[in-house]
Formats: structure tokens, C-alpha cells, sequence
């Protein structure tokens, strides 16, 4: 594995393909198409599915029957669709086969034990709207109580993708149309006074994370902590991010040391999602 960290400036946004040629092309595109389109909301016309996907509208309304039969797409009322519930099940089945799963935490301890912070790792959770959800943990044998964070405390700032560093490190990478939903919830009322409470501001602070590659936050999720998150990926998709949190008091002004540590281990754990195939090194 290489050990460089590579996920730095590139913008992981969704990219444009070439004009699709064949039938599956076409179809495939169709189905992207939903991921990209720029439209709000998750029920689009057949125009605007056409013209994300590049293809004439009689095209697109026949692979658009076609899939309704097989459940990739549903019909929204007249002309109107939404992905189905069998795109899915297919998405299940895919982030279960991933690879690494069970290897991540000894990145995480790798990490608590460089930088003396509590190492988290969150997933995405596309479940009731865009949310992360905190699967695996390294803090050795400190109590979080004894510094007054709670279990209460991390689950209820955690479910907005707007609040705390693991949070835009997410949110950054995610397609438009999904940022501006997470945009236009409320703040937590549990959220720490650092937390970007203006759109605008929080909008350019998603590029500064695309542009570094990380996110840094002060008091921004919970009053007295402070913390470094870095995305996690498989191959080009956004999954999660690694979040290492310390005291405010504790936490160093220069964060050059933290940010490395964590930068690196979320780029162990996305190697950690690759067939050995596409795995450098």
C-alpha cells in the first residue's frame, strides 16, 4: 500500500462521460443522470432527465419504462420519476462486499495513540435524508464523562451533515442538489459556539475542504472540543471520514502533526475499500 497521502486538491465531484453510444451506455447514463441532476428534489421530468443524460427524450422514456418494470425507477405521477427501490438494494449489496471493514480499527488506534485524541470513524447514512453515523472508535483508556462529553452529546450533534468537521468532510464531497438540502436544515441546538451558522460561509468552507482536503473545526460540534476530519472514499464515492476530537484545551495551535495523522488514516482506510487490483503501491 502506498503510504503518501493522496487525497489532497482533487475535487471528487461527479465527472462528465462521453456521449453514451451503445444501449447499456444509454441506460447507464440514464441512471447516473438521477445523481447529477441539478434540479431540487428527488422527482425529476423526462426533459430533465434527457438533458442530464445527454439522450433524446423517446430514448430516455424507453429505458425509463424499462427500469420501472424492473424497479430501478419509479413513476412519480405523469412524466414525472425517482430511483426505484431496486437501485437500492444494489447499493446495499455493494457497500456490504466492500472489503477492509473489519482492518479499520487498527488504523484508528494507530491514530489515537499518534495524537493522544479520541478517533472516530463515520459512515454516510443516506437513511431520512443525508446523516453520519459513528460505526468504530479508538480512545484507549480515556473516559469521555470525565472531560463531560456524552454519549447523548455525540449522537445528537452528529446527525446533521452542516455541524462539526467529520460532518463537512462528507458534505463537501456530496452532489449538489444533496449539499443544498443539508444546507437548508436547522442547527443543531446542541452545537458548539464555532459552528459556520451562515450558508454562505459554510458553502466556501465545503471548497476550502475540497481544495485541502480535510476540515478543521473549533468548538464547532460541542462546546470545549475541538477537531481534524478527513474524508474517507471508495474509489471516487464519498463513504465517510475520520474524525480525530481532543479538548480545546489540549488541542495544539499548530495542527499541521494532527492533520497529517488523520489525512493518513482516512487514506489507509480508503485503500482499505479497494480491490487489490486498484490498490497502489
Amino acid at each position: 500500500m502506498n503510504s503518501a497521502i493522496t487525497t489532497t486538491a482533487s475535487d471528487r465531484q461527479d465527472r462528465p462521460t462521453a456521449k453514451p453510444a451503445s444501449l447499456a451506455d444509454k441506460a447507464f447514463s440514464v441512471q447516473q443522470a438521477f445523481t447529477r441532476i441539478a434540479t431540487p428534489g428527488s422527482v425529476h421530468t423526462l426533459r430533465a432527465i434527457a438533458e442530464e443524460a445527454g439522450l433524446d427524450d423517446a430514448t430516455v422514456h424507453r429505458i425509463l419504462q424499462t427500469g420501472v418494470s424492473r424497479g430501478v425507477f419509479e413513476q412519480v405521477g405523469r412524466g414525472r420519476y425517482r430511483l426505484g427501490t431496486g437501485t437500492a438494494r444494489a447499493g446495499l449489496h455493494a457497500m456490504a462486499e466492500a472489503p477492509g471493514a473489519a482492518s479499520t480499527h487498527s488504523t484508528l488506534v494507530t491514530l489515537h495513540q499518534a495524537t493522544g485524541g479520541l478517533a472516530l470513524l463515520y459512515v454516510l447514512s443516506p437513511f431520512g435524508g443525508a446523516r453520519r453515523l459513528c460505526t468504530d472508535y479508538a480512545i484507549g483508556d480515556r473516559d469521555p464523562a470525565e472531560v463531560g462529553m456524552t454519549a447523548e452529546d455525540v449522537v445528537t450533534v452528529s446527525r446533521s451533515l452542516r455541524t462539526g468537521a467529520s460532518g463537512r468532510a462528507i458534505l463537501a464531497y456530496l452532489p449538489q442538489r444533496i449539499r443544498d438540502l443539508v444546507l437548508a436544515e436547522d442547527v443543531p441546538p446542541t452545537a458548539g459556539p464555532g459552528v459556520i451558522r451562515d450558508n454562505d460561509a459554510l458553502a466556501a468552507s465545503l471548497g476550502e475542504v475540497r481544495r485541502l482536503g480535510f476540515a478543521a473545526g473549533r468548538q464547532e460540534c460541542m462546546t470545549g472540543w475541538d477537531s481534524v476530519a478527513a474524508p474517507v472514499f471508495w474509489d471516487d464515492t464519498i463513504m465517510g471520514s475520520v474524525l480525530l476530537l481532543r479538548p480545546s484545551n489540549e488541542m495544539p495551535e499548530d495542527l499541521r502533526p494532527t492533520i497529517y495523522h488523520t489525512r493518513r488514516a482516512a487514506e489507509e482506510i480508503s485503500q482499505l475499500t479497494l480491490s487489490p487490483a486498484t490498490q497502489t503501491g
